[in-house]
């Protein structure tokens, strides 16, 4: 791995920023995309309609943040792998919420994280599942622990 430098992040951390943002950019209906660790802390974020807000000059609240859908992910996570667990049902690998003005996926990638998508209502489910499953397929082997780790420092100074 590529270490992180004075000049920025490391090679992998840069391919993954660029990975999540060409999946909100190349897939339409996608309004944003997260990543979430075991534990619950957002890895990564691209959220499109932010920096539209602010240009704007319209208040960038947490509501409906990437902060905000770091948190659902968690939590869908956190009950479906609970209930996977009652049902003997092995692992799980995505789950899907389709709501009236919207819909969430969300993607095992390794280790307990997760890669969460908010979408339209009207969007293409099976062509989201698709591209979460390609970013998934290419993130997957290079989310280490210390890439991990990188990752949630880069979040933390962002904040």
């Amino acid at each position: 791995m590529t270490a992180p430098s004075a000049f920025g992040p490391s090679t992998e951390a840069r391919n993954l920023h660029w990975l999540l943002s060409n999946l909100v950019e190349e897939v339409p209906g996608v309004h944003s995309v997260t990543v979430v660790s075991s534990d619950g802390l957002m890895l990564l974020s691209s959220d499109p309609g932010l920096a539209t807000a602010k240009a704007e000059g319209r208040q960038t609240g947490p509501r409906g943040s990437s902060a905000d859908l770091a948190t659902i992910v968690s939590g869908i996570g956190s009950l479906t792998i609970g209930a996977a667990k009652l049902m003997d049902g092995g692992g799980v690998k995505q789950t899907m919420v389709a709501m009236d003005e919207g819909s969430v996926f969300v993607m095992s990638i390794s280790d307990g994280s997760l890669l969460g998508v908010h979408a339209t209502p009207d969007c293409d489910m099976s062509v989201i599942a698709y591209h979460m499953a390609l970013f998934v397929g290419r993130a997957g082997h290079v989310l280490t622990p210390e890439l991990r780790s990188e990752l949630r420092k880069s979040m933390e100074s962002t904040q």
